[in-house]
């Protein structure tokens, strides 16, 4: 009788540790979930404004070279002349940017991300 007794209050002790491990497992795998959502959401939100700032920077840089390459068309005598002067200056900045300055604005850009991701 003692035997039994024994063996079920160790049966019991089995089933109720059974029980809590599942029940940390689970509890772990939805604070992972999340955690995930908490990150994605930071990330996505810091993404939205900065893509606003940048289209509208974008569009300013747009109309101040399209006002710029009109003026001096017409300083030159033809229109296409401040295009093409235009143009030339963004090219060269284009190819300064890619041989200079790429890998460091890559480094900052991935340092951000990551600061936004472990924050």
């Amino acid at each position: 009788m003692i035997k039994t007794e024994a063996m079920e209050e160790t049966t019991n002790i089995i089933e109720s540790l059974i029980e809590r491990t599942t029940e940390y497992g689970k509890s772990s795998f939805e604070l992972i979930k999340l955690k995930a959502l908490d990150k994605t959401s930071e990330v996505v939100s810091s993404f939205v404004p900065n893509s606003i700032f940048a289209v509208l920077i974008i569009s300013f840089m747009l109309f101040l070279s399209a006002g710029l390459a009109l003026w001096l068309g017409e300083i030159l005598g033809k229109t296409y002349y401040g295009l093409f002067v235009v143009a030339a200056f963004y090219g060269i900045a284009g190819i300064f940017f890619h041989f200079v300055l790429h890998k460091w604005v890559k480094r900052i850009v991935c340092n951000n991300f990551i600061k936004q991701v472990l924050k």
